[in-house]
């Protein structure tokens, strides 16, 4: 089998050059031709929404605010996943939406079930409020600084560092 693609390609090596070239250019094309992007964002469409109440227990923001926005949540169209945190004080409800939602309709779709939600959550225990347009690619890089032996400790104090840093 591979001696006979061998001899057909030494009998033919015309056709074989032209072949190369055809591919080489076609390959040369794709190059400026293909979008590259440095971080492709592969994360779904995501709206957050964060629900503040001091002083209430985990377990009390769980029952009174997180549970009532995640089920709200749960009937929305193209709905992939939904996530949440309840903290001291604090809910946090992550809606992913599939990849092909566009990101203002999703927010208004949460926006328009967030009237609803309002209502069943208790007065004076908090408003649910939209977060920031976010994406999966929030931290791309983390970086420290740092002196670099003990003899800069007494020359460079931790202002020069924040100073540095902004």
């Amino acid at each position: 089998m591979l001696n006979s693609v061998v001899e057909a390609s030494l009998r033919y090596k015309f056709l074989v050059l032209i072949a190369f070239g055809v591919i080489a250019f076609l390959g040369w094309r794709a190059i400026f031709s293909v979008p590259i992007d440095a971080f492709p964002d592969v994360t779904p469409a995501q709206v957050n929404i964060y629900t503040e109440s001091p002083g209430l227990a985990a377990e009390d923001v769980e029952q009174l605010l997180t549970f009532p926005i995640e089920s709200g949540m749960a009937g929305l169209p193209k709905v992939q996943e939904i996530r949440s945190v309840s903290l001291f004080g604090l809910s946090y409800v992550a809606v992913y939406f599939d990849d092909d939602m566009d990101i203002y309709f999703a927010r208004r779709l949460v926006m328009e079930r967030l009237q609803e939600v309002g209502d069943r959550i208790p007065e004076g225990y908090g408003t649910p409020e939209m977060g920031p347009n976010t994406s999966g690619l929030g931290q791309v890089f983390w970086y420290t600084l740092e002196r670099a032996d003990e003899e800069l400790n007494a020359a460079i104090t931790d202002m020069d560092l924040r100073t540095l840093q902004d």
